[in-house]
């Protein structure tokens, strides 16, 4: 809470306020305002989360304080609300009924502003499919629009990120001591529900039972899926005019539907900014917090309350790695030049294809003893970046890596692999991982990501989107690719037998090659630098 801007008024709330869902259960309300004269612009904060820590002081509180109405409320079935709460199918007709509610409050003035992280952003999407005509900014934080993207990434089962979530939706509304004790359960039994089988059974003694939402993603993993109908209110940005923020953090897992939200945004003709910290999804609520709220504020400020004095000169702000600096952007992503290091004989990566590898590198993955995850985008506590030597001397991993390289190389957009990959069995995922090694050999993970194989008899070009970032590689550096066959358990497993991956309970193993040509696909945003 250090480094905030200065607080300009006192202020009171009314707690417990009753607000009617769409279907007529009572919403459980608190309202946070200035304890001053004159019309104060309002902010609505929707949520699963509960009222209490921390919304109450990092929104309620401080929001006020900064001269807003703040309306902060729990979702249906949570934080003592009535009904029963739906994953998605809810929100959007909550939203409009609470924005309805706020019509008749004389101190309602009109002017409308949305704002919150995570699922509390997913719920201004949620809004925005058809927006109020008060609705004038949104800032969305860390957020998603789309469940089944979160859910599944590359086609594998996001399994420690929907742990996380499990236990947040199921206790956090219920009070600190709830979600604690559920933390603590989770810890205890988080071995016993990563690697037992079958999956969909395996989990319950960690989150204290089934929980439905869980067990129903776990079960239908097509997005396509009837099931899915209705969740990705991701095009509520395709026509969208409501001036909206967006706040990312390199190292969180929602990053690429931030940065996809920021294409659509856009492409619409919207006022949108970016901003991309350091970041994972809790950090950005920590020790990114005065700059995202900082952030927040000003945006609010510019297009609720006329004042544009704390906005920034350029649309996007993003912290660039390995230099420790924040880099203003016109736009994202930056025009740049894709440029290849191609995998070779001896773990090298090089900056022209090769002729051949005579003898294709290959690696056995057993899913029995899978490749554990390190560090990386993950909605809980152990992301973002870590030094990958352990992981590195496994027999499971390869990497290969340049020479050191003679001038700094900054990196600025998505980052891809381009792989020929052949198994022994069909059943397999590929997880690319590229790594930042000092002259002191440690290796440090940038950025990565993990793509489920198709059966195939012959090798096959598989393309493993690896995220994105703003990166540089300092001189002397050596820049890293790491290929492994999984990531556990950030991503469930990859059984091997072709079983669905929620009631599979059989194991196998299975070999992968690599084959000429494979690529590491860079963004170079240096033209000078591309041709070292």
């Amino acid at each position: 809470m250090r480094g905030l801007p200065p607080k300009l008024h006192d202020i009171a709330y009314e707690p417990g306020l009753v607000v009617p869902a769409a279907d007529g259960s009572p919403l459980l309300t608190d309202h946070y305002f200035p304890l001053d004269d004159g019309d104060f612009p309002t902010l609505l904060i929707r949520s699963p989360y509960g009222r209490g820590f921390p919304w109450a002081p990092m929104y309620g509180v401080l929001l006020a304080e900064q001269g807003f109405h703040v309306v902060l409320q729990s979702c249906r079935g949570t934080g003592g609300s009535g009904g029963e709460f739906h994953l998605w199918r809810n929100e959007a007709a909550d939203g409009q009924a609470t924005v309805a509610w706020l019509r008749g409050q004389p101190w309602f003035s009109g002017a409308l502003g949305t704002i919150g992280p995570s699922y509390l952003g997913y719920v201004q999407w949620a809004l925005a499919l058809d927006p109020p005509p008060e609705l004038r900014a949104m800032v969305v934080q860390i957020a998603m629009h789309d469940p089944h993207g979160f859910f599944y990434r590359g086609g594998a089962f996001s399994l420690e990120d929907a742990l996380v979530v499990g236990v947040g939706l199921t206790s956090q509304h219920r009070g600190v001591p709830s979600f604690l004790r559920a933390t603590l359960r989770l810890q205890r039994h988080r071995r016993k529900a990563t690697g037992g089988l079958p999956l969909a059974e395996a989990y319950r003694p960690a989150l204290g039972g089934p929980v439905p939402f869980l067990e129903e993603a776990m079960a239908h993993p097509d997005p396509d899926d009837v099931h899915w109908h209705g969740a990705d209110v991701g095009s509520a940005a395709d026509g969208l005019t409501v001036p909206t923020s967006l706040i990312g953090g390199w190292h969180d897992v929602n990053l690429d539907q931030t940065l996809a939200q920021y294409g659509r945004l856009r492409r619409a003709g919207c006022e949108t900014s970016l901003l991309v910290g350091p970041w994972s999804h809790q950090s950005a609520l920590q020790q990114g917090w005065p700059e995202v709220f900082t952030e927040s504020l000003a945006w609010l400020r510019a297009h609720l309350c006329g004042d544009p004095s704390g906005l920034r000169p350029t649309g996007v702000r993003v912290h660039f790695g390995g230099r420790q600096a924040w880099q203003d952007l016109p736009d994202w992503p930056p025009t740049r030049r894709d440029r290849h290091w191609y995998v070779d004989t001896g773990g090298t990566l090089i900056p022209r294809a090769p002729e051949d590898m005579t003898e294709p590198p290959s690696f056995r993955y057993d899913p029995a003893d899978p490749t554990p995850s390190l560090g990386g985008a993950l909605a809980g506590g152990k992301a973002a970046q870590r030094d990958n030597r352990p992981l590195e001397a496994r027999d499971d991993v390869l990497t290969f890596t340049t020479e050191p390289l003679p001038a700094p190389v900054d990196i600025l957009g998505p980052v891809g692999a381009v792989l020929r990959i052949s198994t022994d069995t069909g059943h397999a995922d590929v997880f690319a991982r590229l790594c930042d090694v000092d002259p002191h050999d440690r290796s440090t993970n940038v950025c990565d990501g993990l793509q489920r194989l198709q059966p195939a008899d012959t090798p096959a070009t598989v393309t493993v989107g690896m995220g994105s970032t703003a990166y540089r590689f300092p001189a002397g550096h050596r820049i890293r690719l790491q290929i492994s066959g999984g990531a556990h358990p950030r991503f469930a497993r990859n059984t091997g037998t072709g079983e669905p991956a929620a009631t599979a309970v059989r194991l196998a193993p299975v070999r992968i090659s690599l084959h000429h040509p494979s690529a590491l696909v860079l963004p170079i945003a240096d033209e000078a630098a591309a041709d070292w």
